[in-house]
């Protein structure tokens, strides 16, 4: 593992995003870490000589304040979704997880990294893969997905980041490198065993379960592990508790 690696995280204040940033820290990579509210941090983490926090909304941040917040960064992630409100279902913005990947990923490619940058988004298992590999889903399913997009704005905005990571950024940009991470129903939990795929393994009306620890720590892998990494860039991974596992 390189040391002293960076890097940005973006919804550090969520259950999943909390967990993200304690393993981060945990296994000595410095955090730079871009909050509304630096209350909600974990306890434990404001003291934290590896830890930055930058007081904003990402989507307000200047593009200067941005790219010097990103520069020297070997991965960003974004752990950002809808709070399950009424508001933060409907409310806007509907569109947050696209339009701060779309500005984070563009604001790489205009700094021009010597290394491409790992980006790692945290997503759902309502996302089809844009490639057309996700196989499992039948027509009811399917139709299912579509009128869930069509009434839901979360579920239309990861699959729209996903497929801006796929077409737009695609596999060979210079600059930067990602990965959409899709776990099924979220848990709390200890870290456990968890298995890794690259499709769906398993029905919307019957789904798997993922510890958000185990996310978490799937995440953190993938920024400090180049086989990981080598691994799993450029796709979709589906995580799952092992226990839970049906295929």
């Amino acid at each position: 593992m390189p040391t002293q690696q960076t890097v940005l995280l973006v919804g550090g204040t969520g259950r999943t995003g909390q967990r993200v940033l304690q393993h981060l820290l945990g296994r000595g990579i410095s955090v730079r870490v871009v909050v509304r509210s630096p209350q909600k941090l974990p306890a434990g983490t404001a003291g934290e000589s590896r830890l930055t926090v930058v007081e904003d909304d990402p989507l307000s941040l200047s593009n200067e304040h941005l790219m010097r917040q990103l520069r020297g960064c070997d991965a960003v992630i974004s752990c950002l979704g809808h709070v399950l409100s009424i508001k933060g279902i409907f409310g806007p913005p509907h569109d947050l997880v696209t339009r701060v990947a779309t500005r984070l990923c563009r604001e790489i490619v205009a700094l021009k990294p010597a290394t491409p940058v790992k980006f790692i988004l945290m997503s759902s298992v309502s996302v089809n893969h844009p490639g057309g590999l996700d196989t499992r889903r039948g027509m009811l399913e399917k139709a299912f997905v579509r009128i869930l997009r069509s009434i839901l704005p979360p579920a239309r905005d990861n699959q729209q980041a996903a497929d801006f990571l796929w077409g737009d950024i695609g596999m060979t940009n210079p600059f930067v490198q990602w990965a959409v991470v899709r776990p099924d129903t979220l848990l709390d939990g200890d870290v456990s065993e968890y298995t890794l795929h690259e499709g769906l393994v398993s029905s919307l009306f019957a789904p798997d379960s993922t510890n958000m620890a185990n996310v978490a720590h799937f995440m953190c892998e993938l920024v400090a592990h180049p086989k990981a990494w080598h691994e799993w860039r450029g796709k979709l991974p589906v995580i799952t508790n092992a226990s839970a596992a049906k295929g």
